[in-house]
């Protein structure tokens, strides 16, 4: 049975940590936002650590994290950033005292790592959302939805995509993530039980070549075949190469999953963008898409 951490209530006492990439600004802004919530912020070593390009040593990102995943005072764990680095610590934590008191995880990007082992490993939701380091830049929708979740308020979206949807509607479990960060977990204790999900996929900063390859591996993997939706989120930051790639991104994913009969969505609000929504991995979701039209809500 997946596991839904408590959610959280005013007075309640949360920590920031980077697993990651180090802090090149402050985020008291995203700290102020957290306490206008209503909630008492405490903030890890690693987000004033610095070692190279990471928030402290390998050992000190670990033990901040572990101390917190511990702490059963502590009712949820936002990381300050992404960046590169949770791969470095993943296999040194301990979840056991996690597993007997579950606690929301928050992050995006790198922070895929976490809540990917998470629910391989401990069949426990966690919430893909903006982090402090983003909050200055994020759109007031996308705050309001992370409040939303860690809060346990219900919650639709609705949007008009650009590029043409596959038509649909589908009810299931929701995974994903980075597609980078998903890719690199494959084979590993880490992975995510792709059959019967409805998967959410985004990257910044890849090549269309580099979209193609990570998603035809995840095919011949046998990971896009029996999904019950795809929704496919920002795929942004794309550098033009000297020779094109001849696709857009939209229409390399499309080209790899157009054999499949499942629902599939692009443009979807989520990844490295302001408008950044928040996706419960884990939790239970309805997806119904048509032409240039999703609605996505929590069920």
């Amino acid at each position: 049975m997946i596991k839904q951490p408590p959610y959280l209530k005013k007075g309640d006492k949360i920590a920031i940590v980077c697993p990651a990439k180090k802090l090149p600004k402050s985020i008291d802004f995203g700290i102020k936002v957290l306490t206008d919530w209503g909630l008492e912020v405490i903030s890890g070593k690693s987000v004033q650590a610095s070692h190279h390009q990471f928030a402290g040593s390998d050992q000190l990102r670990t033990a901040d994290l572990q101390e917190f995943l511990d702490d059963p005072s502590i009712k949820a764990i936002i990381a300050g950033r992404g960046g590169y680095g949770t791969i470095r610590i993943i296999d040194h934590l301990d979840f056991t005292k996690f597993e007997q008191n579950p606690k929301w995880i928050v992050g995006f990007s790198d922070i895929t790592i976490l809540l990917s082992h998470l629910f391989a490993t401990q069949n426990s939701q966690s919430i893909h959302g903006q982090m402090p380091y983003t909050f200055e830049d994020a759109t007031a929708l996308s705050l309001l939805s992370l409040k939303k979740a860690l809060f346990g308020e219900r919650q639709e979206y609705q949007y008009k995509s650009d590029f043409k949807n596959r038509a649909g509607a589908c009810e299931g479990i929701l995974i994903g993530g980075n597609l980078t960060l998903l890719t690199m977990m494959q084979g590993s204790e880490s992975e995510m039980d792709y059959n019967n999900k409805v998967l959410f996929l985004e990257d910044v900063g890849e090549h269309e070549y580099s979209i193609d390859r990570m998603l035809r591996m995840l095919k011949r993997a046998g990971k896009l075949k029996n999904l019950k939706g795809l929704i496919i989120g920002a795929f942004n930051e794309i550098e033009e190469e000297k020779i094109s790639f001849g696709q857009t991104a939209d229409q390399v994913i499309w080209e790899i999953v157009k054999e499949y009969d499942y629902p599939v969505c692009f443009n979807f609000p989520t990844g490295h963008i302001d408008n950044n929504l928040s996706m419960v991995l884990g939790a239970n979701v309805k997806l119904e898409i048509e032409a240039n039209n999703v609605r996505f809500k929590y069920l």
